[in-house]
């Protein structure tokens, strides 16, 4: 049997007849047949399994570092922005005229005072000293105080701040301006404070903790070893020596000579009466209206009175400047992940961060928690 008697078989050409017959004619014609071929399938070898893998892992190797120049990219521009971030923040209007070149800047100083060197107020304070269409600023005051060292950073940024750019200030007190609030307030010209404002609370405190009987209760004994005798003042787990008390004492004494100090160069009325300042610094805290009867602020007000003041000094008015606020611009990582979003969370670093004793210019009924 030949190959041609396996794979082909004869069929009937189209049209013919059935009958094998020629239509008309009474002869009987056999019908010729075409021989149809049916081709078996090639069979797949091992060589062509392999190209095929070959060629796969070739595509997922590009899809691979496609996307990692892809992340590589996206992650460089994020740096980009986030470094745009840190020097440029965004602009919100509050009144005026929205297309006028020159500005009323508000800066913001809001919750209590840590004094950091990267954070919103520096970046606030930086943007003025780089936009030249500020003309004056309202310092909007929203604090119960703070560290000594932060509150005296923001008022060295501002006072640098106000010589360099030559422009007026003029401060505006939210619900609490106190302590190290008040402290900074000491850089504006003129001082606005609000009906319910409460104010003052000049002093300085230390706030430290004994917590040595507790020690000896739950059997907790501390041996610190140390390169002197006051190496250790302060410490939780001891009762403090009158030697160690005579040391911060003068610490705090310092410190709070430095705020004083700071109220007469800001205030006219203490640099003139030195002995009317000593009575008031008493840590007390005085309403709007006490606190303008004592020469602490200048008037009483809202943000807006401020603002159309600081545009007065600066020989302006609301049909040819407008005041804006900083907000902080979103970066895109932060977009991206939701950071700001993300609650704080206690680590042993601000643990240790908050067991630390600090000099306050703090409100006394807020926690001096960093």
């Amino acid at each position: 049997m030949s190959t041609h008697d396996i794979y082909s078989t004869e069929v009937p050409p189209p049209n013919s007849s059935p009958s094998g017959s020629t239509p008309g004619s009474g002869r009987f014609t056999p019908p010729p047949y075409q021989p149809v071929y049916f081709q078996p399938e090639p069979q797949v070898g091992c060589g062509t399994y392999l190209f095929r893998f070959v060629i796969i892992l070739l595509v997922v190797g590009f899809i691979g570092m496609a996307g990692l120049f892809l992340l590589l990219v996206v992650g460089t521009a994020a740096v980009s922005l986030q470094q745009v971030s840190e020097t440029a923040l965004t602009e919100k209007f509050i009144l005026g005229d929205q297309s006028a070149k020159n500005k009323v800047a508000v800066i913001t100083v809001e919750g209590v005072i840590t004094g950091s060197e990267d954070g919103f107020i520096p970046k606030q304070i930086r943007q003025v000293l780089n936009d030249s269409n500020v003309k004056a600023v309202v310092l909007r005051v929203e604090s119960p105080g703070g560290t000594m060292s932060g509150s005296d950073y923001y008022h060295h940024l501002l006072t640098k701040m106000k010589k360099e750019r030559d422009i007026p200030i003029v401060v505006s007190m939210g619900s609490i301006a106190a302590s190290g609030g008040y402290y900074i307030a000491m850089v504006g010209n003129e001082i606005y404070a609000e009906r319910s404002t409460i104010t003052g609370s000049i002093g300085v405190i230390v706030s430290l903790f004994n917590g040595q009987e507790l020690c000896e209760k739950i059997g907790v004994e501390s041996t610190p070893i140390t390169s002197g005798s006051l190496k250790a003042m302060g410490s939780f787990s001891k009762r403090m020596s009158n030697e160690e008390k005579e040391v911060w004492q003068r610490l705090v004494d310092d410190s709070f000579k430095r705020f004083k100090q700071v109220i007469r160069d800001g205030r006219n009325v203490f640099a003139e009466d030195a002995d009317k300042l000593d009575q008031l610094a008493t840590g007390q805290i005085y309403t709007a209206a006490e606190a303008k009867e004592q020469g602490l602020i200048d008037e009483i007000g809202f943000l807006d009175d401020a603002i159309k003041r600081a545009m007065d000094l600066a020989a302006l008015t609301e049909s040819n400047s407008k005041a804006i606020r900083y907000k902080p611009k979103l970066s895109f990582m932060d977009a991206l992940l939701e950071s700001r979003a993300t609650p704080a969370k206690f680590s042993a670093e601000t643990i240790a961060e908050m067991a630390t004793p600090r000099v306050y210019l703090l409100c006394p009924y807020v926690p001096p928690i960093p």
